[in-house]
């Protein structure tokens, strides 16, 4: 192997990315990731590979959001039901109307100061928007009123087999499978800092799912490998 050693660490950093890499980009295992590896002759416990995720998730995760293009200016808002350690949690999501991430959090409560803890970090992180799709739960409509920067947004409460909200859905087939791949979320700390990563990790192959032809696919996947690879060299 030709690159540098990462510091204190046995393997460097083109293989310790990699597996971080495949662990948050398809709804494997870690011992799915040790097997992968292995069949390329790398051999490596499913333990170092999630310290690896431990360490280097939150870097990588933070890198990746700084590097995001501004967002669309129509949020829509969801959430559902988890568990974490057998304790039930809500997981509030935001995406924009293209079907980027915006943000994930996971919260012990479905009430109004959840909802406006949400909003509030949402609006640390982005513009106010234009508009707010929301399903019909009414701690929204009572957070939005009570944030001064919300109140004249245009709130649009949907129901929930609406055509509209088919947009945040797909995003929770996403995270439904990496939770069953993980067989449940195990700690809220790591739960949550898996979810950063994993979508971030998401925006960044986004346009990868698009219906586009396949010489674009393909240059939009290297456009999202390269910058993979930028974000991994600068933890070093």
């Amino acid at each position: 192997m030709t690159d540098t050693k990462h510091y204190r660490h046995r393997f460097p950093m083109s293989i310790i990315q990699h597996a971080v890499w495949l662990y948050h980009r398809f709804p494997l295992s870690y011992r799915d990731v040790q097997e992968l590896l292995h069949q390329r002759g790398i051999q490596v416990s499913h333990e170092t590979i999630r310290e690896w995720c431990i360490k280097f998730g939150p870097l990588f995760a933070e890198d990746l959001r700084h590097r995001e293009p501004r967002r669309g200016s129509r949020w829509h808002l969801d959430e559902v039901c988890t568990t974490v350690d057998g304790v039930r949690h809500w997981l509030w999501r935001a995406v924009d109307e293209y079907g980027f991430v915006l943000d994930i959090l996971l919260q012990r409560h479905r009430d109004t100061e959840a909802a406006k803890t949400f909003l509030t970090r949402l609006l640390g992180e982005y513009d106010v928007p234009e508009v707010i799709h929301t399903d019909q739960l009414r701690s929204y409509g009572a957070a939005i009123r009570e944030i001064p920067s919300l109140v004249n947004v245009d709130h649009q409460q949907v129901i929930s087999t609406a055509r509209c909200n088919n947009v945040i859905e797909q995003e929770h087939r996403s995270t439904r499978r990496q939770e069953r791949s993980q067989q449940g979320f195990k700690r809220r700390k790591r739960s949550q800092e898996f979810l950063n990563l994993h979508a971030r990790v998401t925006n960044l192959h986004h346009h990868s799912r698009t219906s586009v032809t396949g010489a674009t696919r393909r240059n939009n996947q290297n456009e999202a490998f390269q910058t993979w690879l930028t974000v991994a060299a600068g933890a070093i």
